[in-house]
Parts: structure tokens; sequence; C-alpha cells
């Protein structure tokens, strides 16, 4: 049998469209590692949604051998993951292979898996303001470009970064973003690192700087094409398997695109 679970929560609770005479199960509050344990071994899982649907999935079962085969329909606003394995919205992908070697992060006393990334700097800030904006008027739509454009110009102001790969310090000034990268892709579509291989044991960390507002603002649409990479003033890249980022004063994070606050650092392993 096969069980097809979604988030009553998400999408402004809109039911994702699914084949005709298909049951969906609400999964919030569920409890999966018991949900799992009553499945006959030939039953099958699909989870409708996207990176936040799947980052949260992987977080409730940590710790957990899954036997039964999971499926990830696309039907989320948030598809990095998908990008990344070259998929689109409305595809079904087997994730069993993408969720046995996860990252963990620790930042303000919590540890958890995360599936593409862990951001900090500007990228935590648009996640802030658009959280501040969805608890406002829920069914407004969100501009990321737009908050990111405003944050740019006039409300995030960039810090001094303390950048540990390995064992091996670097610092930096007039940072804006400094995230690590288990994917390419992050906020929606951007090619953060595109060298970076999600099936690898070697994870990349990303730094973006600039002291000028407007060269940080005009070459920021470069990174969803992944050519930010060429402006080596501004970008540096470190790949490794632990990495910690501290920066000169709190900010937001994200993990998956979740919002975490007041964050003066944090630690990614693989």
């Amino acid at each position: 049998m096969k069980y097809y679970l979604y988030n009553s929560k998400a999408n402004n609770g809109i039911k994702p469209k699914v084949p005709a005479g298909v049951e969906l199960i609400d999964a919030v509050g569920m409890d999966y590692p018991k949900f799992f344990d009553d499945l006959n071994p030939e039953d099958e899982v699909v989870l409708l949604g996207g990176d936040g649907t799947l980052n949260y999935f992987v977080n409730a079962m940590k710790g957990y051998e899954i036997k039964n085969n999971v499926y990830l329909l696309g039907s989320g606003t948030g598809n990095d993951f998908f990008n990344d394995i070259e998929k689109r919205p409305g595809e079904t992908v087997l994730v069993n292979p993408y969720i046995t070697n996860l990252p963990t992060v620790r930042v303000n006393g919590m540890e958890q898996l995360f599936l593409n990334n862990m951001g900090f700097g500007i990228d935590g800030y648009c996640c802030e303001v658009a959280d501040q904006i969805k608890a406002a008027t829920p069914n407004k739509e969100i501009n990321y470009t737009g908050i990111a454009i405003k944050g740019l110009l006039f409300h995030f102001k960039p810090c001094h970064a303390t950048v540990t790969v390995d064992g091996e310090t670097h610092e930096f000034d007039n940072v804006w973003i400094a995230p690590t990268m288990k994917g390419r892709y992050y906020g929606g579509g951007m090619k953060m690192a595109p060298a970076q291989d999600r099936n690898s044991d070697k994870l990349t960390v990303v730094v973006y700087m600039s002291k000028s507002k407007l060269k940080a603002l005009t070459t920021f649409p470069s990174i969803f094409k992944g050519e930010h990479i060429t402006k080596k003033d501004m970008v540096q890249i470190f790949t490794g398997n632990k990495i910690h980022v501290k920066f000169s004063r709190p900010c937001a994070a994200q993990i998956d695109g979740e919002t975490v606050l007041n964050v003066t650092e944090y630690e990614a392993e693989l």
C-alpha cells in the first residue's frame, strides 16, 4: 500500500493536487517512527511538499532505520533539493539514497540535520522578514528578491566573520553571506555552490563579502547562475568536513529555509 502524507499548515492550508482516488493523510503532529513501525515491509510512503517537508521528516526520523521506500512528490514553494537533483515540482523521487548521509548543524544550543544548507547572513535576514510578513498578512505573496535588495541597500549590515574549516581559521571583513552547503542550491534557486556534490563526503562554505553596498547588490543576481564564484575579490570558497562560522554580531540564520534568530555562530559537520 502507498501512503500519501502532507502538511496541512503549509501552502496556506491548500491541499496539494494528487491523482484521483488518492487519500491524503495530514502529517502535522505525526509520530513518524511509530507510523513506520506499523507499516508492512512492502508499504511505500509519499511525502508531498518541498525542502521544509523533507527537512522536518529527516529530523523526525533521525536515528531510525528506514526500511520502506520513501518518495517526495515535489509540491512546495522551496524546491532547492529538486533543483539540485535536476527534477521539477510535480515529479516523484525516491529519497532514501539522499537522506542516509546528512550533515549536522549545531546552533543556539540545538542540533539538527540539514538537507541543503545552513545559511547565515542576509539570507537569514530575508527569512526573518518573510516570517514577519506572513504573521501580519498570512496570504500575502513573499517577494524574497525585493527583501534582499532592500536589505543589501538599507537594513542589513555586513559583519566580520571567522571561518574555521577542518581546524584552519580564516578572517574576513564585510561579510554578507556565509552559508555551508550540502547541495548546490539554496534560497529558492540560487546556485550558491556550483561545484558541491550532495553525494560527496565534504561540505562547501561560501563567503560573500564586499565593503561596497552597490557592488554587493549588483553582483548578487549572478548567484542565481553560479557566476559569482568568478569574483575572487568578493567570494571565497572552502570545502571540508567540519565548518565553524562566527559573526561579529548576532544575525538571523536559516536551516533549509527555516529561520533561527539571534545567531552568533554555528558549526556544521558531515
